[in-house]
């Protein structure tokens, strides 16, 4: 497994870091034995440090409390882990039927969750994350989450998203003072709106940004693959994440986490394109997640790719996936067939 050393901060991540998403019930309720064994398998896949990726949203909280729970049940060593904690979204009571956040995308989950992005309202979110977490372990990647949905709350009110933006600014400051601290951390962010990421990197130092449903082999923008490659001409560690759609691309009925269906003629051209690229799958033995993991490391700014599951039997696949190469032969049809714009250089 390749590690990387995030800028000034001695924190080495290795090629995938794990999502926990499915801990906290995303699109349905796992049960306590199949997380158990989620998490165990991430464990044993390398010798080397463990990432996993979490975040007060996932759930309302519920991921990263499961991810303590295991952790701690399992006697993993501390030193071993490091927990990205996206930061911003805060877990409140449940005082509705259903939550009100993302609604019909967490399955049976008890709390509810706001979005609390400020100087204040990031360190009650990381206060809260802790708790969740417990005793032994604490998050060593802090960074804003969903700063584009904090932003697009504001609308058409210029001087509205201008207090926000200033808002998302003051939670930096905050996690810069932590930064400061003795203790190794690395200060990042994770929104799936890229162009909200390069409007904060014009102010803020990041050490780390994840890109979410961003950069993959479905929708790869010339504009995002040259904005990656200043990012890592500036030093700044990328992880690419969602890169299945948030699983259409590997045969799920969500895209970018919004419900689709054939039926709906809008979403036709998903579908279109989806069976496509199966055929060519198909005609190459390349699995669909192998091919949009690949894809997705392609961009040589990337230095590592997030992968959720909810099948322990996936992980070591995943691991599989990461480490080896695609056939260059597969990525030269998708080209031909125009299902890889025939300008992204990288494959």
């Amino acid at each position: 497994m390749k590690y990387i050393e995030i800028k000034n901060t001695g924190i080495k991540i290795p090629s995938i870091i794990f999502g926990t998403s499915a801990l906290g019930n995303l699109y349905r309720a796992l049960d306590k034995d199949t997380k158990l064994s989620i998490v165990r398998e991430c464990l044993q896949s390398s010798d080397g440090p463990v990432v996993f990726d979490s975040a007060g949203k996932y759930g309302a909280g519920l991921a990263l409390e499961e991810l303590g729970r295991i952790l701690s049940f399992l006697s993993a060593d501390p030193d071993r882990i490091i927990i990205s904690n996206k930061l911003g979204w805060l877990r409140t009571e449940l005082t509705a039927e259903e939550p009100g956040f993302e609604k019909g995308v967490w399955m049976d989950i008890h709390h509810d969750a706001k979005q609390a992005i400020s100087a204040e309202g990031i360190i009650s979110c990381l206060d809260q994350g802790n708790l969740l977490l417990g005793e032994k372990y604490r998050p060593r990647l802090l960074s804003v989450h969903d700063p584009d949905e904090y932003l697009a709350a504001a609308g058409n009110d210029p001087l509205l998203r201008l207090k926000f933006y200033n808002e998302i600014l003051d939670a930096y400051k905050a996690l810069f003072e932590i930064k400061k601290s003795a203790r190794s951390v690395a200060v990042g962010v994770g929104a799936k709106d890229w162009k909200v990421i390069r409007e904060i990197s014009k102010d803020v130092d990041l050490d780390w940004a994840m890109f979410a449903n961003s950069l993959t082999l479905f929708s790869h923008p010339m504009e995002l693959v040259s904005f990656m490659s200043e990012l890592r001409a500036k030093g700044v560690t990328i992880i690419n994440s969602a890169l299945f759609n948030a699983g259409f691309l590997t045969g799920g009925n969500y895209f970018n986490y919004r419900h689709v269906s054939r039926e709906e003629q809008e979403h036709g051209k998903l579908f279109k394109w989806r069976d496509s690229f199966f055929k060519v799958c198909d005609q190459f033995a390349v699995s669909p997640s192998h091919a949009c993991i690949r894809f997705g490391m392609s961009h040589p700014a990337i230095a590592a790719v997030a992968l959720n599951t909810s099948n322990p039997d996936h992980v070591k696949r995943n691991v599989g996936e990461v480490l080896n190469e695609v056939p260059e032969e597969f990525f030269n049809a998708m080209k031909s067939q125009g299902l890889i714009d025939k300008e992204y250089p990288f494959v």
